[in-house]
């Protein structure tokens, strides 16, 4: 009876032994695919930044040259942009993190009456597709006279990426176990004093995932600053993009690719310095949260 229960587990595994390897090699070709997919614009970015004669294809470089990045390197170009880009961008992440904890923080302790229609609202929010508003935006800046504003317009995509950021910002307090801010309060401890030196240190990887998305999302933002921002030297890096593109489609590839580059540099930068900085921390809080 023992040898038959064996010789029937035997045929099985033999069975769906063949299936598991063409599902493992149906799973590595669409992933090799869609690695494909994604590496081919990278690819032809860095090769027509140093190719003397660019094209849309995306292939070796005939002849090495830095004339594209020299051609860009101008305050009105790369310079001026980059830096309105740092101060629109990071100040709307800062703005996000900070507001994200005074309103996630209350939502995630405290019975509020109305606290699931506003989560509802939230939820809602931040699958509001930016462009549905423009128009009564655009409006709205004119009549209070905020259009053409850096600071408006910092405000307005702190305002577009803060539902998104309260969700996630309320996930990460309800992994912080209560019982150490019970602990605090017993000490004598303010609801204040435990969030600021108790709740804040333990939830900077989770403000960090915060920060960095708010980042990303408005760094790569074209359409608000195009349409809330008017003056040539308070345009961002996002916007600045149009100078490559001439009349009757005529596009400058090498300069498009080497200022793309550029533009990509300070996220890339940001995400690998702070990764690497939370890494040990994201495992403590894994640990705490356990």
């Amino acid at each position: 009876m023992n040898r038959t229960r064996g010789a029937r587990r035997g045929a099985r595994m033999v069975v769906s032994a063949p299936s598991r390897v063409a599902g493992g090699l149906l799973a590595h070709l669409l992933l090799g695919l869609l690695a494909v997919l994604f590496l081919t614009p990278t690819l032809w970015m860095v090769f027509a930044a140093v190719d003397s004669e660019p094209s849309l294809r995306a292939g070796p470089p005939t002849s090495l040259t830095l004339d594209h990045f020299t051609a860009i390197m101008t305050e009105e170009i790369v310079y001026r942009p980059l830096w309105n880009s740092l101060l629109t961008c990071g100040g709307a992440a800062l703005i996000t993190m900070v507001c994200s904890v005074l309103a996630a923080y209350p939502l995630s302790r405290y019975n509020l009456r109305f606290r699931r229609p506003f989560l509802y609202t939230v939820l809602f929010a931040t699958g509001l597709p930016i462009t549905a508003i423009m128009v009564p935006v655009y409006g709205m800046f004119v009549q209070v006279g905020l259009l053409d504003s850096l600071i408006a317009t910092t405000l307005f995509l702190a305002a577009s990426t803060l539902p998104f950021g309260i969700w996630l910002t309320k996930n990460f307090i309800d992994g912080i176990p209560i019982a150490l801010e019970e602990a605090a309060w017993v000490d004598g401890a303010s609801a204040w004093q435990s969030l600021r030196h108790l709740v804040a240190p333990l939830l900077a990887p989770g403000l960090a995932v915060v920060g960095i998305f708010t980042l990303v999302t408005t760094w790569g933002n074209f359409f608000v600053p195009f349409i809330l921002l008017s003056s040539p030297e308070k345009m961002p890096a996002a916007v600045r993009v149009f100078t490559f593109f001439g009349q009757y489609g005529s596009v400058r590839y090498g300069e498009l690719a080497a200022y793309s580059l550029l533009y990509t540099l300070p996220v890339v930068a940001l995400y690998m310095a702070v990764s690497r900085a939370m890494g040990g921390r994201f495992a403590l809080g894994g640990a705490m949260k356990g």
